[in-house]
């Protein structure tokens, strides 16, 4: 093999690996037109869902409230006297927006040491095994999404102590994550006649 062709091959190879979500579909309120675009993210929420019990509908909204599907997204920054960068709001990242001490502890926990947060199968599955640590931890079901939500925003000893509670802004948004998981889960029932067998 010549030094041109491995060095294209090597060249070509780094930037499949930089384009590893690519951008979110369109639409991202019709949960049939999101999987029909992506096929991968369903099979990585079906995963999640046998593997941890979390319904799809629970995954959907969770990622499109965290992430609007964004497999880079990230906190915006802080900004001192209107200009200066200081840095994220915090460490989210990917369509989980999970922080990095949660993340290597769900990697230690998992066994998946080379899990991305930026690939859509480790961060559903990050997700399922989050809050299926909820469900036990807490007894909040896997199918609430509110609660399921807010103790993925505020962090289980958060949630434990209420901390919800004093921020009325978050409990607008966990109410909206629920009606998207509503609508969601309505959708895929319906978009299941089409052949993606959603359930």
């Amino acid at each position: 093999m010549s030094r041109t062709l491995r060095a294209v091959m090597i060249i070509l190879l780094v930037a499949s690996c930089g384009q590893r979500g690519g951008p979110p579909p369109s639409n991202l309120d019709n949960a049939c037109s999101i999987i029909e675009q992506r096929p991968n993210y369903l099979r990585a929420f079906n995963a999640a869902e046998r593997r941890w019990g979390v319904p799809i509908h629970v995954q959907m909204a969770t990622i499109h409230q965290e992430s609007s599907f964004r497999s880079d997204a990230r906190t915006p920054f802080r900004w001192t006297l209107g200009v200066i960068p200081m840095g994220r709001q915090s460490s989210a990242y990917g369509y989980s927006q999970a922080l990095d001490g949660t993340w290597d502890e769900y990697r230690r926990e998992t066994r998946r040491f080379g899990a991305r947060r930026d690939d859509i199968f480790d961060a559903t599955d990050f997700m399922g095994w989050y809050m299926t640590q909820s469900n036990r931890r807490l007894g909040i079901a896997l199918n609430d999404t509110r609660n399921q939500y807010l103790a993925y925003h505020e962090g289980r000893t958060g949630f434990a102590r209420g901390t919800y509670n004093s921020k009325p802004w978050l409990l607008r948004v966990a109410d909206r994550v629920e009606d998207r998981s509503r609508m969601y889960e309505a959708q895929l029932r319906a978009c299941n006649g089409r052949g993606f067998g959603v359930f």
